[in-house]
């Protein structure tokens, strides 16, 4: 068995023994709709003769299409699954691959040795990495289900928080690759830590900003204060601007789109450093809220959005 093989077969788990006909055949489905499901995955095609597939492979294949035929799913539900699981699991194996790597240059293992490194890493940490992701997996699985439950799946009123590093780009054309590298996991790090332990919800970071939701007002601000006022403890962190918006929100497939969540954007944008702003949907739900103080400023034209009047929220002076 040729070394790549082997790699292979120590983080599949399975020795790759089919073609995509064989796979196809064996589900018993035409190959081009076999292809649209592994495509929907986040994988490439192979060509016709190429040995690339497993038994794993055959049994995802039949799973899905289990699914549809017995109309737990439909054909385009399924594919949208796919899509959201193939997306969320290549970014999860590429950042567990660079810290295998980071770990295999701390350990001083040559270049020429890396591949036999990897192979036994893989037979070490792959069962218990996989225990750890159905586990973390499933409880967010319940805590979604459970906020969904007795929601309208199409619009949902959410407060929408935006956050982001101000001078990121200048900063980042004076820093190395390792110290910008390092600055991204301590701010993403950072605010997702906020976030949760705040009751919200981190729906995505871009390396210099983070989108966030909560269901009350009053969480979404306070994370948004908490978040300005973390990283201002962190030395060299840029300074914090946030947006935040209240309103209809259309949830999808993990993201969340709308209005609402434009509107965060846009205040974002236009916030002082070290501030944040609020509409005036926000800004009216935390008027009566001892907990902060809000004041209206200059109306400002949102882009997108026509003339708006912003309000700055700070925390009640003791």
């Amino acid at each position: 068995m040729a070394f790549e093989d082997r790699l292979a077969e120590a983080f599949m788990g399975h020795r790759r023994r089919y073609t995509s006909h064989q796979v196809a055949e064996m589900a018993g489905v035409p190959v081009y709709r076999a292809r649209r499901y592994w495509r929907a995955l986040g994988f490439a095609n192979v060509a016709d003769d190429a040995v690339e597939f497993t038994d794993a492979d055959v049994a995802a294949l039949k799973t899905m299409l289990a699914l549809v035929s017995e109309g737990v799913y439909d054909e385009e539900h399924v594919l949208l699954m796919a899509r959201s699981l193939g997306r969320a699991t290549a970014r999860l194996a590429e950042s567990q691959a660079e810290l295998g790597a980071e770990m295999l240059d701390q350990a001083g293992v040559p270049i020429a040795r890396r591949p036999a490194a990897w192979a036994r890493r893989a037979r070490r940490v792959v069962p218990d990495l996989e225990q750890l992701m159905v586990y973390a997996w499933r409880r967010n699985l319940a805590a979604s289900a459970g906020r969904l439950v007795d929601q309208d799946t199409h619009a949902v009123r959410q407060a929408i928080g935006f956050a982001d590093l101000v001078g990121f780009t200048r900063l980042s054309r004076q820093l190395t690759e390792t110290e910008l590298a390092r600055l991204v996991e301590r701010f993403e790090g950072r605010s997702a830590d906020v976030v949760t332990s705040g009751g919200g919800r981190v729906v995505k970071t871009l390396g210099d900003s983070v989108l966030f939701c909560a269901d009350k007002a009053h969480d979404a601000a306070e994370i948004g204060l908490r978040l300005v006022e973390t990283h201002r403890r962190v030395k060299g962190m840029p300074d914090l601007r946030v947006g935040l918006a209240i309103g209809p929100v259309i949830a999808r497939m993990g993201d969340v789109f709308g209005t609402t969540v434009n509107l965060a954007s846009r205040l974002t944008a236009l916030a002082h450093p070290g501030t944040i702003l609020a509409d005036p949907a926000m800004a009216e739900e935390l008027a009566g809220d001892e907990a902060f103080q809000v004041r209206a400023v200059d109306r400002l034209t949102v882009r997108g959005l026509g003339e708006l009047a912003p309000f700055t929220v700070q925390r009640s002076s003791p």
